[in-house]
């Protein structure tokens, strides 16, 4: 089966177009489980897991519950996908690669480096690489390392972000790259996800919309920062990892650091410690925060998405 008809088979099994995003410290295998219960595609990021026997355990909760529910509901039944870190500073890259290629999830989405680690392992199973960009020219070489596909990140999504808006990001994308798109960055709603496909690309990533929920690993204390902020409670910046990233203002003045006076320097690349670490202290989220008023289940807001999409 080739990628087009491997993408065909998956949109007659999910009842929306959208990967609910793989968070740090976020994604539980509960919330990847009720994500695909109802209809789009969980992903779960491999760091989550503190321990290999953990991941491993995450693994067989996913696969075990989503194969009983998929036994009483065939034709309802979208793949779960795995999202891991590539770059040179995971220690635990090679070991999480092996239990992916023994569980075999349909997709494997890399995040901080090239997709050339994966690309072999995961096409000898069947499986396809999506590739996490941030722009254009990352876009490239995802694709001359063998992506599958792209998930593409522009500006206003929570986590590590682009600069890039959606209007500029996709169709540029779109001149040389004719295969699956997967979209991230401040989508709030079903009319967002219906806007993802005008634009040209064939799925919405939402990561911010599941903080929370119910079946999220977030504190409580994130949660209630979540609902009540708005868009202009996130600053971008690259003082926390070197790299930019969408966080929550008031997580970082509850720690004591002034915002105003972060500044980066070389050596914090990919390093999470300066004075508070980022995502365990200092939390993330994307533009679409205005329209979090509640704790919700991971059904109920797919289930409000799913509305909003067919009217929209």
């Amino acid at each position: 089966m080739n990628i087009n008809d491997k993408i065909k088979s998956i949109n007659k099994r999910i009842s929306i177009p959208v990967f609910v995003a793989p968070m740090y410290l976020v994604t539980s295998p509960q919330l990847v489980v009720s994500a695909c219960k109802s209809g789009v595609v969980g992903v779960l990021p491999t760091s989550n897991a503190k321990t290999l026997t953990e991941l491993e355990n995450w693994f067989e909760t996913i696969t075990s519950a989503l194969q009983v529910y998929y036994k009483q509901k065939p034709m309802h039944s979208p793949p779960w996908a795995v999202n891991i870190v590539v770059h040179s500073s995971s220690k635990r890259f090679e070991d999480d690669l092996n239990l992916i290629k023994n569980y075999k999830p349909e997709i494997v989405i890399t995040a901080l480096g090239s997709p050339a680690r994966v690309t072999r392992q995961v096409h000898d199973y069947g499986g396809m690489v999506f590739a996490d960009v941030s722009s254009v020219e990352y876009a490239k070489k995802a694709l001359q390392a063998g992506a599958d596909g792209l998930v593409l990140i522009s500006s206003g999504a929570g986590g590590h972000t682009g600069s890039l808006t959606a209007f500029s990001f996709v169709p540029a994308v779109r001149s040389f790259f004719k295969g699956p798109i997967v979209l991230g960055g401040g989508i709030v709603n079903g009319a967002g996800i219906r806007a993802v496909q005008i634009l040209g690309a064939n799925f919405a990533y939402m990561g911010t919309k599941f903080i929370a929920t119910k079946e999220s690993l977030a504190s409580h204390e994130y949660k209630t920062m979540i609902i009540n902020s708005t868009e202009a409670d996130i600053i971008t910046s690259d003082y926390f990892t070197g790299v930019a990233a969408n966080y929550l203002t008031k997580s970082i003045i509850k720690e004591g650091i002034d915002p105003k006076s972060m500044d980066v320097s070389e050596n914090k690349k990919f390093d999470s410690t300066v004075k508070s670490k980022a995502w365990f202290d200092i939390w993330s989220a994307g533009q679409g925060v205005r329209t979090i008023n509640e704790i919700q289940t991971v059904k109920n807001v797919i289930r409000q998405l799913k509305e909003e999409y067919e009217i929209s």
